[in-house]
């Protein structure tokens, strides 16, 4: 009896011990942050303010890793593409890689060019400002986290820099245009990554899985799809990576691209032609072969996430390591070896420790994906981005991907309906005959192709007296059915809550605490 109990109290609190394990690293990763810049800086003055900026940089790279790369890799874990660890493992080492190789050797210090730091009156004041504006962006990231929202980093330390700005230099320090340019990004992000997401399942539904023979589509338009992945991908890594270091332009990216969408479309040919047995003439045998580009997917978006989104964490700390060893205030900053080590080691931890949560609300608690549809988001994510660079639309890639499986799941809300109204149109035709003969004629229209399948429907009304299947009242209960099925609304609902609150929560917090801070450190 004791012994049943024992293990009864074991199961109760090994939730509970995982939960202090993940904590203990994590305080750990921070310590050894501040032994470091300690022992690198032990006759700098001002060194404890810099230590504890280098560390709450640490503490914002963990939530970054925690929160925002779920995206780039939630969509492959939720059509089991790839395993929770197997993701994990991937878009560490791939974050880290990003950060490092191409994370470049000078970052912007005010994010978006959401302040103007000529207002600032010193450099103790910017110091304060920017350890605020950090401090505040991760504590909202790790509230989010907890809460299973997925947020943007990068709207996240703009609210900081902007709610701390304005306490320290009033409403006129804030740059009121380029706020506007991000507000607009609530709404382009998300519904320009829907829509190229949503139009891409339906081009691969049309052209594949609504044809009447799947495999043979399948064995010509997979590689096309496929390539024109690669090619998004490849135009997208040379610009936002490659970027960093060099100064590429939209044209020779754009052909860069070009010649590996060449080359992937001849190498994914090769290997569906050499399968060892023949494509499956379903959905499901050409699902997998999406399986590798979409692994391939998460790799690339994590590396090019780490490139881009390391600077969240580390332009704030590049910018008071710079004010606390030259003094001044700086629109751009060196990044110090040390500080890029922070910042792609700690989002590399964070993900490792507490990205499961996000990488699961991403991948199969918004809508049911599969591996066709999660290409589709990845796909959506790189294409967004490279016109969105072009034409100057502010956007975020959190928001992009979130708007990617938003996308998906409503357009196959969509398709759910239109297709039960199209089967309750042919059962109402053929009212009063021999089930038998309307079960017949039900597997010839599921069987038929796309085109095949609207020349039935207009035959059928093209007859008189075809009586309405269903009033509009059924039609709209029946919609609501799907949709509800398809697509959570309560976890829509609370990730556009979440998207709406963060820059303005972000701010009032980073105020409070430059506040505070500066309270504390005045004589």
């Amino acid at each position: 009896m004791e012994l049943e109990q024992i293990n009864a109290i074991e199961r109760a609190t090994r939730y509970g011990r995982a939960e202090v394990f993940r904590f203990g690293l994590a305080v750990l990763f921070l310590v050894g942050i501040m032994l470091y810049v300690r022992s690198i800086g032990a006759d700098t003055p001002n060194m404890v303010i810099l230590v504890a900026a280098a560390m709450i940089g640490g503490y914002m790279a963990m939530n970054i890793g925690a929160n925002d790369v779920a995206n780039n890799v939630g969509p492959a874990v939720g059509s089991k593409a790839l395993t929770l660890a197997g993701a994990i493992a991937i878009a560490a080492i791939f974050e880290a890689s990003g950060a490092l190789i191409a994370g470049g050797d000078v970052v912007s210090t005010i994010k978006k060019g959401i302040i103007d730091p000529a207002l600032i009156g010193d450099s103790n004041t910017f110091i304060w400002l920017m350890i605020a504006a950090l401090l505040a962006a991760a504590l909202w990231l790790n509230a989010a986290t907890y809460v299973g929202a997925p947020v943007s980093t990068t709207h996240s330390i703009v609210g900081g820099v902007m709610g701390a700005g304005i306490a320290a230099g009033g409403t006129d320090i804030v740059d009121w245009g380029q706020f506007g340019q991000i507000v607009a990004s609530w709404v382009i992000s998300p519904v320009l990554g829907g829509a190229i997401a949503a139009l891409t399942l339906y081009l691969i539904k049309r052209r594949i899985t609504y044809q009447r023979d799947i495999a043979e589509a399948a064995k010509y338009n997979v590689p096309l799809f496929v390539a024109m992945m690669a090619w998004a991908f490849a135009t997208y890594l040379v610009i936002k990576g490659l970027g960093k270091v060099v100064d590429i332009g939209l044209l020779p990216a754009v052909f860069i691209g070009a010649i590996g969408g060449i080359l992937v479309w001849r190498l994914t040919k090769w290997f569906i032609a050499r399968l060892p047995s023949e494509v499956e003439n379903s959905k499901a045998g050409v699902d997998s072969l999406f399986t590798f580009p979409l692994i391939f997917s998460a790799a690339l978006l994590s590396f090019a996430h780490g490139a881009n989104d390391v600077a969240n964490a580390v332009g704030p700390l590049a910018a008071i390591n710079e004010a606390v060893l030259q003094g001044g205030v700086a629109t751009k900053a060196a990044i110090p070896t040390w500080v890029m080590l922070v910042g792609a080691l700690g989002i590399a931890l964070g993900l490792a420790l507490f990205g499961p949560k996000l990488i699961r609300t991403v991948g199969s608690e918004i809508t049911e994906l599969d591996r066709m549809r999660a290409f589709c988001i990845a796909m959506a994510a790189a294409i967004t981005v490279i016109i969105a660079s072009q034409l100057g639309l502010p956007v975020s890639s959190t928001h992009i991907a979130i708007g990617g499986v938003f996308g998906v799941g409503f357009l196959r809300e969509h398709l759910k309906t239109t297709y039960r109204k199209k089967i309750d149109e042919i059962e109402a035709h053929h009212a009063g005959k021999d089930r038998a003969v309307v079960e017949r004629i039900l597997e010839e229209f599921e069987a038929a192709s796309f085109e095949e399948k609207g020349t039935i429907l207009k035959n059928l009304k093209s007859k008189s007296g075809t009586p309405t299947p269903i009033s509009k009242s059924e039609r709209k209960g029946l919609k609501k059915v799907y949709r509800q099925e398809l697509v959570k609304r309560s976890a829509v609902l609370k990730i556009v809550a979440a998207w709406l609150i963060t820059v303005p929560l972000s701010g009032v917090l980073a105020a409070i605490l430059f506040f505070t801070i500066r309270g504390m450190l005045l004589p």
